[in-house]
């Protein structure tokens, strides 16, 4: 298959995530093994953006920090330079190369859009919010094809959210089409929030990896912590950003829309072996007004996602 990767302008982490499958190595000087020695791989606890937050590597994972991460995904996997700015580093299974057919990682990122309000979290009806964001997808698509993109479609959640209330961890994952492909695309997310911004686990894979990505999700749910300083908790209202959005603003993309507009929709990466983040589409005026109406009629106070 052909490999491919459109990065646009801006970076969107939150509606389809900003992630990666791995693909065949892409031009490589030297042999794969010689290129994967070199990635640096850590275990243990390793700390992330310069001891910002500290991740206690899971023994099923392997760790490469942002200069090893910024050579595979570029030279190795073939996407542009842009995707790499701002990666705090990757997790990648221990039980598979990077740079195999089946290979896949968890890219690392941080959103420093202040303390995310987490006062909306079970009051959200995430089946509302998925039919409306597969209208707003098929919505998207003319400009998609306009561009010589395939159609992409959300085909539901392949994890519902689901939201910690006490740890403030936030995970959720969809399954996407593009075309005709027949296979779908697993797009798993992971968010942990902390007192400044929103640390940002991203990972693609084949849906029939769900299992796999599952149980490593919980892994890295608990691995991940931010340090003293910059937890959730010790946020000083007054004192401290907080962001524009919730937790319904995180998961259907409202970090991307700072100012009022969404300037793209990344709907997903095509599965097994492609990459192709797509297109540009002005999705605020569509999306925005949404975000009010994905509440549920009578929440309950305690209920959790």
């Amino acid at each position: 298959m052909k490999r491919q990767a459109i990065l646009a302008a801006i970076s969107l982490s939150v509606l389809a995530s900003g992630s990666v499958l791995a693909q065949e190595p892409q031009g490589l000087s030297v042999t794969p093994e010689e290129f994967e020695a070199k990635l640096g791989y850590q275990h243990g606890t390793v700390e992330l953006g310069s001891g910002m937050a500290a991740i206690n590597v899971p023994e099923s994972m392997r760790f490469i920090g942002p200069e090893g991460s910024r050579r595979l995904l570029t030279e190795a996997w073939g996407n542009p330079p842009e995707l790499a700015v701002g990666v705090l580093g990757m997790l990648i299974p221990a039980e598979v190369s990077p740079l195999a057919p089946e290979g896949w990682g968890v890219i690392i990122t941080y959103d420093e859009d202040g303390y995310v309000k987490d006062d909306d979290a079970a009051s959200i009806d995430y089946g509302k919010m998925l039919k409306e964001l597969q209208e707003a997808t098929l919505a998207a698509n003319p400009e998609r094809e306009k561009a010589g993109y395939p159609p992409m479609t959300l085909v539901g959640w392949a994890e519902p959210p689901s939201y910690d209330a006490a740890a403030h961890k936030l995970y959720w994952a969809k399954e996407l089409a593009s075309g005709d492909e027949p296979e779908h695309t697993l797009n798993y997310n992971i968010r942990i929030l902390g007192r400044r911004g929103v640390l940002v686990l991203n990972a693609v894979a084949r849906m029939e990896e769900l299992g796999v990505i599952r149980d490593r999700s919980q892994e890295m749910l608990a691995a991940v912590e931010f340090k003293e300083g910059h937890r959730y908790a010790e946020y000083l209202p007054g004192t401290d950003k907080a962001a524009t959005y919730g937790i319904t603003g995180l998961i259907a993309g409202a970090a991307a829309a700072k100012a009022g507009l969404f300037k793209l929709l990344w709907v997903g990466i095509l599965a097994f072996k492609k990459l192709i983040i797509v297109g540009v589409v002005a999705l605020g005026s569509m999306l925005k007004p949404l975000f009010s109406r994905w509440r549920k009629p009578a929440p309950a106070a305690s209920a959790q996602p």
